[in-house]
């Protein structure tokens, strides 16, 4: 009660006060002092871009399933809540029921993004939360972390208790099964932690020891306790289309980033681009059957009220069903002045014909993402797609009404001349000029605007690229200014990321367990809300380099060998490491490789390791293609 007295003097002087409030539409709140399991869900960034999570909306629906298991939200507090909270003594809560996140038995924050590292330490002393796995006591929660950045747990490993590696609707419910019986044996923390690691796909990472060779790389990873794996697989929901998905979801006040009703149409990407972790990580491709996907959309229109339906998946218009089920949503909806939305496509005409039938009226623009300025990169990078490509598509996208297109790019990216860098902005001038003539006929070519986006390569751990060195700061500020210098015309924008952020974000992609030291001292320093520009500080993370003596130039700009160890070679993807060397060496040559889901196995080793398949059920059959 108090809480609430002091919550109602300081929200009026804070921004967006209905970040804080909680009470939204479809909250789920339980009997506290009745529910045996307590699951804190921690965002690790503001409300705003939390709310729109797909997995968390997931994992609060399936856990309040549960009679025995609550699941609240917490998030990040702005700068001047966190203030206002350090100020009062406000410890970080729960919008449920506005208890403290230590009040909880599991703490479970997803790292979806390298640069929210700092918040997640932030989070845990606001909510009064040891840093340290090993300075927790049998009070304090267990900290538990998911997502894609887990696939290399290392750099924050020192502050989570156990991390859970790939899908995590099934592993979530036996950790809960685990501690209720663990709180019933009354064992002490590490008797939880052992039943924990003993479920396929949790990494306790306090069970296992690093050793390292006198140059600084990793010699080992190593188990310290008996009966814990030496590497510890991903888990995979095999079928999609069974899963469960939630029938509401929370609405929220104020605007946040994807307020929509989401339809998971599918997991995993095949087609291969050597950059990508995402399409490594969630192999191998499961589909949503059309009748699962509409009866999730009757249900969460119903429930939420809300006016856009949006199909996600890493490329929507790779769903098997996809003519089909658009044209159903928008039989079903459209008249009732319901949109639907396709925010990942592909860069061809069947797309851009896609989306005309799905924006009628007003064209809000399009983005097509070649990557790279030249076939010899684009083929470096396995993008499998060509100039003739975009082009095409850049064509029935003006032809169907279409002023505005974006282009999006990456500098950096290995094997790079300033002959690729110089490519962009000629396909960015090809594109603009045939926008003009085909717009031109209607009278509108003045109408017509490019916008280039460029953002820095990041190597990622599980990509063919794992190996390679960052492009030096020096020479992406070069490549960036190159361009600045050639895209002149005025109805081209262009727009870059800042190549110390990408720095930071390559080191903390790739660290080992020592960088730990370094985002603790930066945090200590100040750096919080890192993937903000306005908030990110590059000088107090070099002090915290240099204060832990780290050279960031070790874990970024370093080529690896082919034999070393790496840091997270004990994190087993489901895609083998001679596969990816394969894919390295192959990128050398300027050599392609198809997607397994259209031209047979590439002998990545998922499917016969893992036991899985492609399942493409969007077309109501059995699997097209089960390689």
């Amino acid at each position: 009660m108090q809480q609430d007295k002091l919550l109602d003097r300081i929200l009026p002087s804070v921004a967006k006060p209905g970040r804080y409030i909680g009470n939204e539409w479809n909250i789920v709140r339980k009997d506290w002092d009745k529910t045996e399991v307590k699951f804190a869900l921690a965002f690790p960034d503001i409300y705003d871009i939390g709310m729109g999570h797909l997995g968390y909306k997931i994992l609060y629906y399936l856990l309040n399933q549960r009679e025995d298991t609550l699941a609240e939200r917490v998030y990040a507090p702005w700068v001047d809540m966190e203030a206002k909270m350090r100020e009062h003594g406000l410890p970080l809560f729960s919008l449920e029921t506005r208890h403290a996140l230590s009040e909880f038995d599991l703490v479970g924050f997803t790292l979806q993004y390298e640069l929210s590292y700092t918040n997640i330490l932030n989070m845990l002393d606001l909510g009064g939360i040891p840093l340290r796995g090993a300075e927790r006591s049998i009070g304090d929660p267990f900290v538990v972390g998911g997502g894609p950045c887990v696939f290399n747990p290392e750099p924050v490993a020192p502050f989570f208790d156990l991390f859970v590696i790939g899908d995590g609707e099934e592993v979530v419910i036996e950790l809960v099964e685990a501690y209720r019986e663990w709180k019933l044996e009354g064992s002490d923390r590490e008797g939880f932690l052992l039943k924990a690691a003993a479920i396929p796909g949790v990494y306790v990472p306090g069970f296992y020891d690093v050793d390292y060779h006198a140059d600084g790389t990793v010699k080992a990873v190593t188990p310290n306790r008996s009966g814990v794996p030496d590497r510890i697989q991903k888990r995979v929901v095999k079928d999609l289309d069974t899963a469960v998905f939630p029938d509401q979801f929370v609405v929220p006040y104020i605007d946040v980033v994807h307020d929509r009703v989401m339809l998971e149409v599918m997991r995993g990407c095949t087609r291969g681009c050597r950059f990508c972790q995402a399409g490594v990580i969630y192999r191998p491709v499961r589909e949503r059957r059309r009748e699962t996907l509409r009866k999730q959309a009757e249900a969460l229109v119903a429930s939420t009220g809300y006016e856009e339906i949006s199909l996600t998946s890493l490329s929507t218009s790779d769903y098997s069903g996809i003519e089909p089920l658009v044209d159903d949503l928008l039989a079903s909806y459209r008249s009732c002045g319901i949109g639907l939305s396709l925010p990942s496509l592909r860069l061809d005409s069947f797309s851009v014909g896609l989306a005309d039938r799905i924006q009628s009226g007003r064209k809000t623009g399009l983005t097509f993402a070649p990557e790279a300025g030249t076939q010899r990169l684009r083929d470096v990078i396995n993008k499998n797609v060509s100039e003739d490509d975009l082009l095409a598509a850049a064509t029935a996208a003006f032809e169907a009404g279409w002023d505005a297109v974006k282009l999006y790019f990456m500098i950096g990216l290995p094997t790079e001349t300033l002959d690729d860098v110089t490519g962009i902005a000629e396909l960015a001038q090809k594109v603009l000029e045939l926008g003009r003539k085909i717009r031109g006929k209607e009278g509108k070519a003045g109408r017509v605007k490019i916008s280039v986006s460029v953002a820095s390569f990041v190597p990622k751990s599980h990509t063919p690229f794992q190996w390679v060195s960052q492009a030096p700061l020096e020479e992406l500020e070069r490549r960036q200014d190159h361009l600045r210098r050639l895209l002149r015309d005025r109805a081209i924008a262009f727009s870059w990321t800042y190549v110390d952020e990408s720095l930071l974000e390559a080191v903390l992609a790739r660290g080992d367990r020592r960088v730990a030291d370094v985002i603790l001292r930066a945090w200590q320093k100040g750096c919080r809300l890192d993937g903000w520009s306005e908030h990110f500080d590059f000088a107090k993370w070099m002090e915290a380099f240099a204060e832990a003596d780290l050279d960031p130039y070790f874990y970024s700009h370093r080529e690896r060998d082919l034999e070393e160890t790496l840091p997270w070679d004990h994190i087993d993807s489901g895609i083998s490491k001679r596969f990816l060397i394969r894919e390295w060496k192959r990128a050398l040559a300027g050599q392609v490789t198809p997607d397994c889901r259209f031209e047979g196995c590439t002998g990545c080793r998922l499917c016969q390791d893992f036991d899985v398949r492609n399942e493409l059920v969007g077309g109501e059959g059995p699997s097209e293609n089960q390689s």
